[in-house]
């Protein structure tokens, strides 16, 4: 409900200050594609793209004309510069992690919505990958909203809420 991908039955949901009862499914998926990045476990890069072009993607999409720069330098800032035109099956998996980590945030989406961003990794790409969430998240001024199991990553956070069956204790 957070982003969109479903409306509320009660109570109101505001994403980058519209109240997503009043938007359409089109409307709601505007929104999502201007204001709204995501990052997943698994990645859910596109394997028929490479790298760069997972990353233009979005910006393609948006239409925008500067798209390859932008991806050029997004992969650059999460340190893939040498491997933009590797596909994602090239790629090991904290590489995929940082590509899924460009894609989503070289829109600067107003927020980032990570779903157990390191649960994939190993312990030390997942503290690199980590790193850089926050670093980026820092740099664009982004809402981060974390989901995550790993107490050492959610403990980097401002603000934690825990849940539990369900409810937030």
């Amino acid at each position: 409900m957070l982003a969109g991908l479903d409306v509320p039955t009660s109570g109101r949901v505001l994403l980058d200050g519209r109240d997503l009862s009043d938007l359409d499914e089109d409307a709601r998926a505007r929104l999502r594609a201007n204001s709204v990045g995501f990052v997943f476990q698994a990645f859910h890069l596109l394997p028929a793209l490479t790298a760069l072009e997972n990353v233009m993607l979005p910006l393609e999409l948006a239409g925008r004309r500067d798209a390859a720069r932008a991806a050029r330098a997004m992969l650059d800032r999460v340190g893939l510069a040498e491997r933009t035109g590797h596909y994602p099956r090239q790629l090991s998996g904290g590489e995929q992690q940082r590509v899924a980590l460009a894609r989503a945030s070289v829109v600067r989406p107003a927020v980032l919505f990570a779903d157990e961003p390191t649960g994939n990794l190993d312990t030390a790409t997942g503290a690199s990958i980590g790193d850089l969430l926050f670093e980026l998240n820092r740099e664009a001024g982004t809402t981060l909203v974390l989901v995550t199991h790993d107490v050492a990553l959610a403990a980097r956070c401002e603000r934690r809420l825990t849940m539990s069956g369900g409810r937030i204790i």
